[in-house]
């Protein structure tokens, strides 16, 4: 009898990264780190590194949360997941946040692209189709969470302000423009015309590094100027924006520190999204077998680089624990105060008020009475701060605002490598494809985004 040297830990579904289909998968714990072993009878076995933190992977079970289902779906379960997209009867989690792409087109060719965008792909929507999608949201999810316009990059868009005025008047809670922030900075007035739809209106802001060399490699171009120009013209507004930062091992994860203390003091910005390369769409200079880089790689890297965070500040986010985290901190008088930290997940999980207790921290408390008007007591705040391990929580706080919340984010789009149905299955978010479906963006970009990959989907289906 011979020991192995690994130990097993769970069973889920995979795909072949050559063929995309469906294989059974195993994980295992091996020299401190978490993989996936899989094996098409094709292609052959396959070892991916999932995670490299075992005790955060173990503790992902309990921060699972039952599933919040849309008002209908669109599909039925006929071949299995992830042929059956979407949203199928079969989907665990409605859209926290569902995409519309306005256009295909771009006003860069970057080498990093899921959506495979230029200056001359595809064609812009019209306004007719992009109100069907929006109207399609409204339909599955009353009030949909969040709403993000997208592409290709939307500002180019002919009619933008046409579609923005139609989004404004849809039952959106929240509405982001995810933009390259070209025309931010250099078209005048702009960013005044954007800043007229708050409240209720974000600004996704693509900022992957403060390195010409790793903009060029991810963008095609150094975008430094443009950044800068887009942040000064944004903080003068004060129009709410989030930072949303493209990682690759060795390109920019070295920086996630300094960008997060650079957001920090912007008076514009919420927060900061780091999302791991997903292997789909154009990527340029990217090799699967040394640039990947995972949530629990980008976590320790948040820890490490920054005197901001403790472990128990960047947590799972229920609704799809194994695909995001997230970590929030409270900004009051020029002080930064970690908030996640006094969330039990247990109390979350038994449908419970979100108690936070922030008498633990003593300098927290004291800053907290000052912002309050007089006879407003810390116990009546904690009662209004409600839902912080949601997308977008609101602040319901005598003295609080918007203003004053800084979220983390890490959101891992699963792809071939690293696909799991069980993850795939409670994504949240979610693309309006052309067609109207509602699609969980990874399968989207592996399946559903063009004829190619809808014609290799075909194949997959009839085998």
């Amino acid at each position: 009898m011979s020991t192995k040297d690994y130990t097993y830990y769970d069973f889920t579904l995979s795909l072949c990264t050559q063929c995309l289909k469906r294989v059974d998968a195993k994980i295992i714990f091996q020299e401190d780190n978490v993989y996936m072993l899989k094996r098409c009878p094709e292609h052959g076995a396959e070892k991916v590194l999932i995670a490299t933190d075992i005790e955060y992977y173990k503790n992902i079970r309990n921060y699972n949360k039952p599933s919040d289902a849309p008002l209908k779906t669109n599909t039925k379960v006929h071949y299995g997941c992830p042929y059956d997209c979407g949203l199928c009867t079969d989907h665990e989690q409605h859209s926290c946040l569902t995409v519309i792409e306005i256009t295909d087109r771009c006003n860069l060719t970057c080498p990093t692209c899921y959506a495979m965008s230029s200056p001359h792909y595809g064609r812009h929507r019209t306004v007719e189709e992009v109100e069907r999608m929006l109207d399609i949201i409204v339909a599955n999810e009353g009030t949909p969470d969040v709403v993000q316009l997208s592409g290709g990059e939307p500002t180019i868009h002919p009619q933008f302000f046409e579609i923005l005025d139609i989004a404004k008047t849809k039952p959106i809670r929240h509405l982001m423009l995810n933009t390259n922030g070209i025309r931010i900075a250099n078209d005048p007035g702009f960013a005044e015309q954007l800043a007229t739809y708050q409240p209720d209106f974000e600004i996704y802001l693509q900022f992957d590094s403060f390195k010409s060399s790793a903009l060029e490699q991810l963008r095609g171009k150094d975008l430094t100027e443009v950044r800068k120009k887009a942040i000064d013209k944004l903080n003068e507004l004060n129009l709410s924006t989030t930072l949303v930062v493209t990682l690759q091992k060795g390109v920019n994860d070295d920086e996630i520190g300094s960008i997060i203390d650079y957001a920090l003091q912007q008076k514009c910005i919420r927060g900061v999204t780091f999302q791991p390369t997903q292997i789909a769409g154009r990527t340029e200079h990217f090799d699967p077998a040394t640039d990947r880089i995972t949530l629990t790689d980008v976590r320790n890297k948040i820890l490490s680089q920054t005197n901001v965070f403790q472990p128990n500040d960047i947590v799972p986010v229920p609704c799809n624990p194994d695909a995001l985290a997230m970590g929030y901190v409270l900004k009051l008088n020029n002080q930064v105060f970690p908030l996640t930290r006094y969330v039990d997940p247990m109390v979350l999980l038994n449908n419970s008020k979100n108690t936070i207790v922030y008498e633990q921290d003593e300098q927290l408390h004291e800053q907290l009475i000052k912002v309050f008007s007089t006879g407003v007591s810390v116990d009546a705040v904690t009662e209004d701060m409600k839902s912080l391990l949601c997308c977008l929580p609101q602040i319901q706080a005598p003295g609080l605002s918007y203003n004053n919340l800084f979220r983390i984010i890490i959101m891992r789009f699963i792809d071939a490598y690293d696909f799991d149905v069980r993850t795939i299955k409670k994504s949240c978010v979610h693309i309006v494809h052309k067609d109207g479906r509602i699609i969980p963006f990874e399968t989207m970009n592996l399946f559903y985004r063009d004829e190619h990959q809808e014609k290799v989907l075909e194949q997959l289906r009839t085998k």
